[in-house]
C-alpha cells in the first residue's frame, strides 16, 4: 500500500497508523525505497518546495520531497550552489532522500559530504511525533547533532520531513585535467602528489579501463582569468593530459554525479574507503568485470556489480569493507548494506530511542 501525504502532519499521523513503513519520494535509488509485502510505502514527493531561502545568509529550508534540481535552479540564480553536489538530480532525487542515503558527489572532495551542509532537520519518530533538530543558521551548536545523525540512516530513525542546509557561491568557471596513467601505480602516485600538494581542487576522480590503464581527472574552479597557470602549475605536478573546458567539462563531471557511467543491467554499490584500500581492491575486482569509479579522491568506490549480490558480499567482508547498495539492477535485495558492519551497539541505542515500537525496517 501506498500512501502520498502533503503535509508533516499527515506524514505523523500515517506513521501512527501503520506498524511498518517505509519513506520514499523520487525513487532514484530503488534498492533504498522498495517497500517489502507488509509494508507501506509513504510517498514524500507532495512534500514539495522551498520554505525559507536567504541568498545573504546562505541557507535554506525546504520539504523533504523537494527535487534536488528544483533547489538547484534557485541557488543558480544567486550564484551559489550546494557544493557537496548532490547525487542524480537529473533523475529526480529528492533532498530528504539525499540525506537518508548519506550520498554526495565529486565535489564532496573539497567542500565535504552532505553531513558538512545540513544544519537542520524535521522529522517524524516511530511514535508519530514531530521533532525538531539543530537550527536554520550557520552559527548553531546548541543540543545533540540530530541532523548529522539522519544523514545516511536510509530512514530506520525517522521519516524525514523538513531540512536546512548552508550553501556556498559557485565558482565563476572550471577546467578538468585529464591524465591517463598505464599502471595503477602510477595513478596512485599521482593520487599522492594530489593530497600532498597546496592546490585547490574541486575534485578528482580515479577511473580504471578494464584493461590495466587508469585515467585520473583532476578538477579546478575558480577565477577564470586565473585557471590557465593553475593548469600549468597542476601539469606540472602530475605530468600533462587533456584539458577539458566549458561543455566537456560540464558533461563529464554531470555524467558522474547522475552515473552516466553505469551500464544496465548492473547493481550499483557505494563502498566507503581510502587511497590506500584501493589497490587491494583493484586486484580483487580485476578478476571480475565490473565498471568502477573511485570518487572524492579515492574517498569512495561506485561499483557497477554485473554478478549476484551475495558475491559482492562476500569480496566486501573479505576486504574488510562495506557497501551500500543504491540500484539493484534485475536482482531482488532485501538488505542494502552488505560487507562489514561497524557500529552496531550504537546503533541500536539510537534506534531503540527513536523508534521503540520499530516502525522503521532496518536496513
Amino acid at each position: 500500500m501506498t500512501s502520498r501525504p502533503t503535509t508533516p502532519e499527515e506524514v505523523a499521523g500515517l506513521v501512527k497508523a501503520n506498524p511498518h513503513v517505509l519513506p520514499r519520494a523520487g525513487g532514484t535509488k530503488p534498492a533504498l525505497s522498495t517497500p517489502r509485502e507488509g509494508i507501506t510505502s509513504l510517498d514524500l514527493s507532495g512534500l514539495n518546495g522551498v520554505l525559507e531561502y536567504d541568498p545573504g545568509e546562505f541557507t535554506f529550508t525546504a520539504l523533504a520531497g523537494t527535487p534536488v534540481s528544483d533547489v538547484r535552479a534557485l541557488l543558480a540564480e544567486h550564484g551559489q550552489q550546494m557544493p557537496f553536489d548532490p547525487p542524480l538530480a537529473e533523475r529526480g532525487a529528492t533532498l530528504g532522500g539525499t540525506v537518508a542515503a548519506g550520498v554526495s558527489g565529486p565535489g564532496r572532495y573539497r567542500y565535504g559530504g552532505v553531513r558538512d551542509f545540513i544544519l537542520g532537520v524535521r522529522f517524524v519518530d516511530g511514535e508519530g511525533t514531530l521533532v525538531r533538530g539543530g537550527g536554520k543558521v550557520v552559527k548553531n551548536a546548541a543540543g545533540f547533532d540530530l541532523p548529522k545523525l539522519m544523514v545516511g540512516s536510509l530512514g530506520q530513525f525517522g521519516v524525514l520531513v523538513e531540512l536546512t542546509f548552508k550553501v556556498f557561491p559557485k565558482p565563476e568557471a572550471y577546467a578538468t585535467l585529464r591524465r591517463e596513467a598505464k599502471r595503477l601505480s602510477e595513478a596512485l602516485d599521482v593520487i599522492d602528489k594530489l593530497y600532498a600538494s597546496p592546490l585547490d581542487m574541486e575534485a578528482f576522480d580515479l577511473m580504471p579501463d578494464g584493461v590495466g590503464a587508469h585515467t585520473v581527472y583532476v578538477r579546478l574552479g575558480g577565477l577564470a582569468r586565473a585557471l590557465p597557470a593553475r593548469l600549468q602549475r597542476l601539469s606540472e605536478l602530475i605530468g600533462a593530459g587533456d584539458i577539458l573546458e566549458g561543455h566537456d567539462d560540464d558533461a563529464l563531471w554531470n555524467g558522474a554525479r547522475e552515473f552516466a557511467w553505469v551500464p544496465r543491467p548492473a547493481a550499483l554499490v557505494k563502498v566507503p574507503l581510502t587511497p590506500a584500500r584501493i589497490s587491494p581492491l583493484e586486484a580483487a575486482l580485476d578478476r571480475t568485470a565490473t565498471v568502477r569509479r573511485y570518487s572524492a579522491g579515492g574517498q569512495v568506490a561506485w561499483l557497477a556489480w554485473p554478478e549476484p549480490i551475495s558475491s559482492l558480499e562476500s569480496l566486501l567482508n573479505d576486504q574488510k569493507l562495506s557497501g551500500l547498495v543504491l540500484w539493484s539492477g534485475a536482482q531482488t535485495v532485501t538488505q542494502p548494506l552488505i560487507g562489514a558492519r561497524t557500529g552496531a551497539a550504537f546503533f541500536q541505542r539510537v534506534k531503540s530511542a527513536l523508534d521503540p515500537v520499530k516502525r522503521f525496517i532496518e536496513a
